[in-house]
């Protein structure tokens, strides 16, 4: 396999910060990896990802995606990727069909394709017979579904998820695991964060565990728990890298 996702020496330092959010990270992710960016609070996970996406300039170092520089074709990078953020990007009072047709205009999609690729994702993830309710009335999990479906209409090359499951029954969970996996199956290479490490053990094919701007340690979830001394688990490694102290921050 080769690298979709390039970063070499990538740091990012805030305006008024003591100190680097992301410090000299260099990462290769090869296409159809499920790959888990892993840390504590604080640890420059949702950095590094915010940079990948376009959303903050690096204050150093570089990266590209599917060989495109992000110097030069950053709005070439922007069309082959999705992005599924934390927190709903849904208008509450429209319903999840006007939702998908908005966000799935802004992709070019349009026409019967774009009708098409709606209901076919409504339906796959159990939301056709809601297609015409509005947002404000669905659940935590029927919210993180649509969530999901905006952000991958378009078929992107490379996803980036952010606690794709967090907050949700186990029903949606398992619902967008699969069809995340479907997604992986016919492509899509995906990038994804979450706290909940008996999740990421199961799910992703390799990982790189992240903290205090840094990668500890990176591999498959097998080699990462074979080469821990006492680890049973991907908990076990992670606690064993990161500590045990609390990250609380204000």
């Amino acid at each position: 396999m080769q690298p979709i996702i390039k970063i070499e020496s990538l740091s990012k330092k805030y305006k008024d910060a003591d100190q680097f959010s992301l410090n000299d990270v260099s990462l290769e992710i090869n296409e159809g990896q499920i790959f888990g960016l892993l840390g504590p609070n604080g640890a420059g996970k949702t950095t590094l990802i915010s940079m990948l996406c376009g959303l903050i300039k690096p204050t150093s170092g570089h990266f590209s995606i599917d060989d495109l520089d992000y110097h030069h074709h950053a709005a070439k990078i922007k069309k082959i990727i999705g992005v599924v953020p934390q927190e709903y990007a849904l208008y509450p009072t429209l319903t999840a069909r006007e939702n998908l047709h908005y966000f799935g205009s802004m992709y070019g999609l349009k026409g019967s394709d774009l009708k098409d690729k709606v209901i076919e994702t409504l339906d796959l993830l159990g939301l056709l017979k809601f297609a015409d309710k509005q947002i404000h009335t669905f659940s935590g999990g029927m919210k993180r579904r649509v969530n999901l479906i905006a952000g991958i209409l378009h078929n992107p090359k490379v996803l980036f998820l952010d606690e794709p499951t967090v907050g949700v029954d186990v029903q949606s969970k398992n619902a967008i695991l699969d069809y995340l996996k479907i997604l992986n199956q016919n492509g899509t290479t995906i990038i994804y964060t979450s706290h909940h490490l008996a999740e990421a053990e199961d799910f992703c094919t390799n990982i790189a565990i992240l903290d205090r701007g840094k990668i500890y340690a990176k591999g498959t979830p097998e080699t990462l728990i074979e080469t821990t001394e006492n680890a049973r688990n991907l908990e076990d490694v992670f606690i064993s890298l990161t500590g045990k102290d609390l990250r609380d921050d204000i």
